[in-house]
Protein backbone atom coordinates (compact mmCIF):
# COMPACT_ATOMS: atom_id res chain seq x y z
CA UNK A 1 0.00 0.00 0.00
CA UNK A 2 1.10 3.49 -0.79
CA UNK A 3 2.89 5.33 1.78
CA UNK A 4 0.74 8.64 1.13
CA UNK A 5 -2.53 6.99 1.05
CA UNK A 6 -2.77 3.53 3.10
CA UNK A 7 -6.28 2.81 1.82
CA UNK A 8 -5.04 2.43 -2.04
CA UNK A 9 -3.78 -1.23 -2.54
CA UNK A 10 -0.84 -1.05 -5.63
CA UNK A 11 -2.71 -4.21 -8.22
CA UNK A 12 -0.57 -6.17 -10.07
CA UNK A 13 -2.21 -8.36 -13.14
CA UNK A 14 -1.30 -10.98 -13.78
CA UNK A 15 -2.54 -12.19 -17.11
CA UNK A 16 -3.51 -9.59 -20.51
CA UNK A 17 -6.77 -11.46 -21.68
CA UNK A 18 -10.34 -10.37 -22.16
CA UNK A 19 -10.89 -10.78 -18.63
CA UNK A 20 -7.97 -8.87 -17.29
CA UNK A 21 -8.90 -6.08 -19.52
CA UNK A 22 -12.22 -5.93 -18.11
CA UNK A 23 -10.49 -6.01 -14.62
CA UNK A 24 -7.80 -3.50 -15.69
CA UNK A 25 -10.73 -1.18 -17.01
CA UNK A 26 -12.86 -1.41 -13.55
CA UNK A 27 -10.28 -0.51 -11.52
CA UNK A 28 -10.72 3.24 -12.17
CA UNK A 29 -13.98 3.17 -10.14
CA UNK A 30 -12.81 1.55 -7.04
CA UNK A 31 -12.18 3.31 -3.99
CA UNK A 32 -9.32 2.01 -2.86
CA UNK A 33 -6.81 0.30 -5.31
CA UNK A 34 -5.17 1.36 -8.95
CA UNK A 35 -3.75 -1.02 -11.00
CA UNK A 36 -0.22 -0.38 -10.64
CA UNK A 37 1.49 -3.60 -12.81
CA UNK A 38 0.97 -6.20 -15.39
CA UNK A 39 2.69 -9.29 -16.35
CA UNK A 40 2.79 -11.46 -19.21
CA UNK A 41 4.55 -14.04 -21.36
CA UNK A 42 6.18 -11.16 -23.52
CA UNK A 43 7.05 -7.93 -23.30
CA UNK A 44 5.30 -6.26 -26.41
CA UNK A 45 1.94 -7.93 -24.66
CA UNK A 46 2.63 -6.24 -21.68
CA UNK A 47 3.52 -3.09 -23.18
CA UNK A 48 0.42 -2.90 -25.17
CA UNK A 49 -2.17 -3.76 -22.27
CA UNK A 50 0.01 -1.33 -19.96
CA UNK A 51 -0.68 1.32 -22.48
CA UNK A 52 -4.52 0.71 -23.41
CA UNK A 53 -5.19 0.95 -19.04
CA UNK A 54 -2.68 3.57 -18.06
CA UNK A 55 -0.58 1.06 -16.09
CA UNK A 56 2.78 2.53 -15.26
CA UNK A 57 5.08 -0.64 -15.14
CA UNK A 58 4.37 -3.88 -17.60
CA UNK A 59 6.57 -7.25 -17.25
CA UNK A 60 7.50 -9.98 -19.77
CA UNK A 61 6.91 -12.68 -17.36
CA UNK A 62 4.68 -13.69 -14.73
CA UNK A 63 7.54 -14.25 -11.99
CA UNK A 64 9.05 -10.47 -12.70
CA UNK A 65 5.47 -9.27 -11.79
CA UNK A 66 5.09 -11.24 -8.14
CA UNK A 67 8.99 -9.85 -7.27
CA UNK A 68 7.96 -6.24 -7.39
CA UNK A 69 8.19 -4.87 -4.05
CA UNK A 70 5.47 -2.14 -4.95
CA UNK A 71 2.83 -4.61 -6.16
CA UNK A 72 0.37 -5.13 -2.67
CA UNK A 73 -2.29 -7.90 -4.40
CA UNK A 74 -2.19 -9.95 -7.72
CA UNK A 75 -5.13 -10.23 -9.87
CA UNK A 76 -4.85 -13.86 -11.82
CA UNK A 77 -6.86 -13.39 -14.87
CA UNK A 78 -5.55 -17.00 -16.74
CA UNK A 79 -7.55 -19.84 -17.99
CA UNK A 80 -8.44 -21.50 -14.62
CA UNK A 81 -6.17 -24.73 -15.56
CA UNK A 82 -3.30 -22.64 -14.82
CA UNK A 83 -4.88 -20.90 -11.52
CA UNK A 84 -2.52 -23.19 -8.69
CA UNK A 85 0.60 -22.82 -10.37
CA UNK A 86 0.31 -19.13 -11.03
CA UNK A 87 -1.68 -18.22 -7.54
CA UNK A 88 1.08 -20.19 -5.72
CA UNK A 89 3.58 -18.05 -7.21
CA UNK A 90 2.09 -15.08 -6.22
CA UNK A 91 2.08 -16.71 -2.91
CA UNK A 92 5.25 -17.71 -2.28
CA UNK A 93 6.27 -13.86 -2.97
CA UNK A 94 4.40 -12.75 -0.49
CA UNK A 95 1.39 -11.01 -2.65
CA UNK A 96 -2.16 -11.27 -1.56
CA UNK A 97 -4.11 -12.96 -4.13
CA UNK A 98 -7.08 -12.64 -6.14
CA UNK A 99 -8.27 -15.35 -8.49
CA UNK A 100 -10.65 -15.10 -11.34
CA UNK A 101 -13.02 -18.14 -11.17
CA UNK A 102 -13.38 -20.95 -10.80
CA UNK A 103 -10.72 -21.12 -8.43
CA UNK A 104 -8.69 -23.82 -9.89
CA UNK A 105 -9.92 -26.83 -12.09
CA UNK A 106 -10.44 -29.54 -8.69
CA UNK A 107 -10.71 -28.95 -5.41
CA UNK A 108 -7.82 -31.50 -4.54
CA UNK A 109 -5.40 -28.22 -6.29
CA UNK A 110 -7.22 -25.67 -4.32
CA UNK A 111 -7.00 -27.21 -0.95
CA UNK A 112 -3.06 -27.66 -1.77
CA UNK A 113 -3.36 -23.49 -2.41
CA UNK A 114 -5.49 -22.66 0.66
CA UNK A 115 -2.98 -24.74 3.31
CA UNK A 116 -0.18 -22.43 1.75
CA UNK A 117 -1.99 -19.48 2.03
CA UNK A 118 -2.78 -20.43 5.49
CA UNK A 119 0.31 -21.00 6.88
CA UNK A 120 2.16 -18.31 5.60
CA UNK A 121 -0.64 -15.81 6.82
CA UNK A 122 -1.37 -14.46 3.26
CA UNK A 123 -4.30 -13.03 1.65
CA UNK A 124 -6.42 -15.43 -0.42
CA UNK A 125 -10.03 -14.77 -2.66
CA UNK A 126 -11.65 -16.63 -5.14
CA UNK A 127 -12.59 -13.14 -7.34
CA UNK A 128 -16.61 -14.67 -7.73
CA UNK A 129 -17.27 -11.07 -8.79
CA UNK A 130 -21.14 -11.55 -8.88
CA UNK A 131 -20.82 -11.93 -4.88
CA UNK A 132 -19.50 -8.56 -4.67
CA UNK A 133 -22.60 -7.28 -7.36
CA UNK A 134 -24.56 -4.62 -4.82
CA UNK A 135 -27.99 -6.15 -6.27
CA UNK A 136 -27.21 -10.02 -4.63
CA UNK A 137 -26.10 -8.03 -1.76
CA UNK A 138 -29.73 -6.56 -1.04
CA UNK A 139 -30.84 -10.13 -1.87
CA UNK A 140 -28.28 -11.44 1.31
CA UNK A 141 -29.41 -8.26 3.60
CA UNK A 142 -33.51 -9.63 2.64
CA UNK A 143 -32.82 -13.09 3.64
CA UNK A 144 -31.38 -12.15 6.91
CA UNK A 145 -34.34 -10.50 7.63
CA UNK A 146 -36.01 -13.09 6.96
CA UNK A 147 -38.56 -10.71 4.32
CA UNK A 148 -39.93 -13.68 2.53
CA UNK A 149 -40.15 -16.20 4.98
CA UNK A 150 -38.12 -19.10 5.61
CA UNK A 151 -36.87 -19.84 1.87
CA UNK A 152 -37.82 -23.39 0.45
CA UNK A 153 -36.60 -22.84 -2.87
CA UNK A 154 -33.72 -21.66 -5.23
CA UNK A 155 -34.24 -21.37 -8.93
CA UNK A 156 -30.93 -19.99 -11.07
CA UNK A 157 -30.01 -20.87 -14.90
CA UNK A 158 -27.46 -19.09 -17.05
CA UNK A 159 -26.41 -20.34 -20.92
CA UNK A 160 -25.65 -19.03 -23.90
CA UNK A 161 -24.87 -20.58 -27.38
CA UNK A 162 -21.14 -19.83 -28.11
CA UNK A 163 -19.61 -20.23 -31.60
CA UNK A 164 -18.24 -23.11 -32.66
CA UNK A 165 -14.89 -23.51 -32.17
CA UNK A 166 -12.84 -26.76 -30.75
CA UNK A 167 -9.75 -25.25 -30.30
CA UNK A 168 -11.00 -22.40 -28.02
CA UNK A 169 -11.25 -22.60 -24.36
CA UNK A 170 -15.17 -23.14 -23.74
CA UNK A 171 -14.70 -26.39 -25.88
CA UNK A 172 -11.30 -27.95 -25.38
CA UNK A 173 -11.00 -29.89 -22.36
CA UNK A 174 -7.55 -28.85 -22.14
CA UNK A 175 -8.40 -26.10 -21.38
CA UNK A 176 -10.62 -26.76 -18.84
CA UNK A 177 -13.72 -26.03 -21.53
CA UNK A 178 -17.51 -27.24 -20.44
CA UNK A 179 -20.39 -25.53 -18.91
CA UNK A 180 -19.84 -26.57 -15.44
CA UNK A 181 -16.76 -24.20 -14.51
CA UNK A 182 -17.49 -21.49 -17.09
CA UNK A 183 -20.73 -20.71 -16.33
CA UNK A 184 -22.01 -23.61 -13.93
CA UNK A 185 -20.20 -22.17 -11.36
CA UNK A 186 -22.43 -18.68 -11.20
CA UNK A 187 -26.00 -20.51 -10.10
CA UNK A 188 -23.87 -22.87 -8.37
CA UNK A 189 -22.36 -20.13 -6.14
CA UNK A 190 -25.54 -18.27 -5.98
CA UNK A 191 -27.47 -21.03 -4.23
CA UNK A 192 -24.70 -21.54 -2.09
CA UNK A 193 -25.24 -18.04 -0.90
CA UNK A 194 -28.36 -18.86 -0.46
CA UNK A 195 -28.52 -22.26 1.11
CA UNK A 196 -24.74 -22.86 2.24
CA UNK A 197 -22.35 -25.18 -0.19
CA UNK A 198 -23.38 -28.50 1.70
CA UNK A 199 -26.41 -29.83 -0.33
CA UNK A 200 -27.19 -33.41 1.13
CA UNK A 201 -28.29 -35.02 -2.05
CA UNK A 202 -27.03 -33.76 -5.88
CA UNK A 203 -28.84 -35.80 -8.95
CA UNK A 204 -27.89 -34.46 -12.49
CA UNK A 205 -28.11 -34.51 -16.21
CA UNK A 206 -26.03 -33.49 -18.37
CA UNK A 207 -25.02 -33.79 -22.52
CA UNK A 208 -21.47 -34.43 -23.53
CA UNK A 209 -20.81 -33.02 -27.33
CA UNK A 210 -18.18 -33.79 -29.27
CA UNK A 211 -14.91 -32.12 -27.96
CA UNK A 212 -15.70 -34.24 -24.99
CA UNK A 213 -16.85 -30.84 -22.26
CA UNK A 214 -19.78 -30.72 -21.09
CA UNK A 215 -22.08 -28.42 -23.06
CA UNK A 216 -25.25 -28.16 -20.88
CA UNK A 217 -26.41 -29.24 -17.60
CA UNK A 218 -29.32 -29.61 -15.05
CA UNK A 219 -28.51 -29.77 -11.42
CA UNK A 220 -30.86 -30.81 -8.69
CA UNK A 221 -29.82 -30.24 -5.24
CA UNK A 222 -31.39 -31.27 -1.82
CA UNK A 223 -30.82 -29.03 1.09
CA UNK A 224 -33.23 -31.15 3.58
CA UNK A 225 -36.88 -29.88 4.76
CA UNK A 226 -37.98 -28.96 1.59
CA UNK A 227 -35.13 -26.93 0.60
CA UNK A 228 -34.00 -27.22 -2.93
CA UNK A 229 -32.06 -25.24 -5.82
CA UNK A 230 -32.31 -26.04 -9.54
CA UNK A 231 -29.76 -25.08 -11.69
CA UNK A 232 -28.73 -25.05 -15.23
CA UNK A 233 -26.09 -23.68 -17.30
CA UNK A 234 -24.84 -24.23 -21.22
CA UNK A 235 -22.31 -22.91 -23.53
CA UNK A 236 -24.00 -24.11 -26.52
CA UNK A 237 -27.17 -23.56 -25.22
CA UNK A 238 -29.02 -20.12 -24.82
CA UNK A 239 -30.94 -19.92 -20.99
CA UNK A 240 -33.10 -17.49 -19.44
CA UNK A 241 -30.46 -15.86 -16.75
CA UNK A 242 -32.55 -14.70 -14.25
CA UNK A 243 -32.78 -16.38 -10.29
CA UNK A 244 -35.42 -16.68 -8.00
CA UNK A 245 -35.34 -17.31 -4.54
CA UNK A 246 -38.84 -18.74 -3.17
CA UNK A 247 -40.17 -18.49 0.52
CA UNK A 248 -43.08 -19.26 2.50
CA UNK A 249 -44.31 -15.37 2.80
CA UNK A 250 -42.86 -14.45 -0.50
CA UNK A 251 -39.97 -14.37 -3.08
CA UNK A 252 -37.41 -12.43 -4.77
CA UNK A 253 -36.75 -12.00 -8.52
CA UNK A 254 -33.08 -11.10 -9.67
CA UNK A 255 -32.83 -9.40 -12.93
CA UNK A 256 -31.04 -8.65 -16.05
CA UNK A 257 -28.09 -11.14 -15.56
CA UNK A 258 -27.48 -13.94 -12.93
CA UNK A 259 -23.46 -12.57 -13.67
CA UNK A 260 -23.96 -9.06 -13.27
CA UNK A 261 -27.71 -8.25 -11.72
CA UNK A 262 -28.63 -4.36 -12.29
CA UNK A 263 -32.30 -4.90 -10.04
CA UNK A 264 -33.69 -7.20 -7.49
CA UNK A 265 -37.09 -7.42 -6.50
CA UNK A 266 -38.85 -8.09 -3.75
CA UNK A 267 -42.55 -10.11 -3.38
CA UNK A 268 -44.57 -10.51 -0.42
CA UNK A 269 -47.96 -12.14 -0.28
CA UNK A 270 -47.91 -11.88 -4.40
CA UNK A 271 -47.37 -8.10 -4.50
CA UNK A 272 -44.26 -6.32 -5.32
CA UNK A 273 -42.88 -4.52 -2.00
CA UNK A 274 -39.78 -3.45 -2.70
CA UNK A 275 -37.14 -2.85 -5.81
CA UNK A 276 -33.08 -2.26 -5.67
CA UNK A 277 -32.15 -0.19 -8.58
CA UNK A 278 -28.38 -0.09 -9.18
CA UNK A 279 -27.31 2.80 -11.29
CA UNK A 280 -23.50 2.81 -11.11
CA UNK A 281 -21.61 3.04 -14.74
CA UNK A 282 -19.17 0.89 -13.80
CA UNK A 283 -19.01 -3.39 -15.20
CA UNK A 284 -18.89 -4.22 -11.29
CA UNK A 285 -15.44 -5.73 -11.16
CA UNK A 286 -14.81 -2.97 -9.10
CA UNK A 287 -16.38 -4.53 -6.64
CA UNK A 288 -14.23 -7.37 -5.53
CA UNK A 289 -11.08 -5.50 -5.83
CA UNK A 290 -12.55 -3.55 -3.26
CA UNK A 291 -13.24 -6.03 -1.05
CA UNK A 292 -9.83 -7.57 -0.97
CA UNK A 293 -8.94 -3.53 -0.13
CA UNK A 294 -10.92 -3.63 2.70
CA UNK A 295 -9.85 -7.14 3.77
CA UNK A 296 -6.29 -6.09 4.01
CA UNK A 297 -6.92 -2.84 5.53
CA UNK A 298 -8.66 -4.72 8.15
CA UNK A 299 -5.76 -7.25 8.36
CA UNK A 300 -7.70 -9.90 7.01
CA UNK A 301 -6.27 -13.33 5.36
CA UNK A 302 -9.66 -14.22 3.10
CA UNK A 303 -12.93 -12.81 2.34
CA UNK A 304 -16.11 -13.21 5.20
CA UNK A 305 -18.64 -12.47 2.12
CA UNK A 306 -17.35 -15.55 0.40
CA UNK A 307 -14.68 -17.57 2.51
CA UNK A 308 -11.80 -20.23 1.15
CA UNK A 309 -14.13 -22.77 3.33
CA UNK A 310 -16.61 -22.12 0.74
CA UNK A 311 -15.20 -22.04 -2.24
CA UNK A 312 -13.41 -25.45 -1.57
CA UNK A 313 -17.13 -27.04 -0.82
CA UNK A 314 -18.24 -25.50 -4.22
CA UNK A 315 -15.00 -27.11 -6.02
CA UNK A 316 -15.71 -30.54 -4.16
CA UNK A 317 -19.48 -30.07 -5.20
CA UNK A 318 -18.26 -29.84 -8.89
CA UNK A 319 -16.23 -32.61 -8.27
CA UNK A 320 -18.89 -34.63 -7.05
CA UNK A 321 -20.84 -33.57 -10.59
CA UNK A 322 -18.23 -34.75 -12.51
CA UNK A 323 -17.86 -37.61 -11.32
CA UNK A 324 -21.67 -38.65 -11.50
CA UNK A 325 -20.79 -37.68 -15.24
CA UNK A 326 -17.33 -39.88 -15.61
CA UNK A 327 -15.97 -36.45 -17.10
CA UNK A 328 -12.18 -36.25 -16.32
CA UNK A 329 -9.66 -33.07 -17.31
CA UNK A 330 -6.86 -34.16 -19.02
CA UNK A 331 -3.99 -34.43 -15.81
CA UNK A 332 -6.52 -35.50 -13.20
Amino acid sequence: MTEDNAYTIKWGILSTGWIAHQFATDLAHASNGVAYAVGSRTQESADEFARNHGIPVAYATYEELVSDPEVDAIYIGTPHPFHKENALLALRAGKAVLCEKPFTVNSAELEEIVAYARQQKLFLMEAMWSRYIPANAKVREWLAAERIGEVRLVKADLGFRADWNPEGRLLNPALGGGALLDVGIYPISFASMVFGPHPEAVSSTVHIGETGVDEHFSLLLSYGDGKSASLNGGIRLKLHEEAYVYGTEGYIVVKGTLVNPKSAELYVGGELVETFEDDRTSIGYSFEAEEVGRCLQAGLTESPVMTLDESVAILKLLDGVREQWGLKYPGE
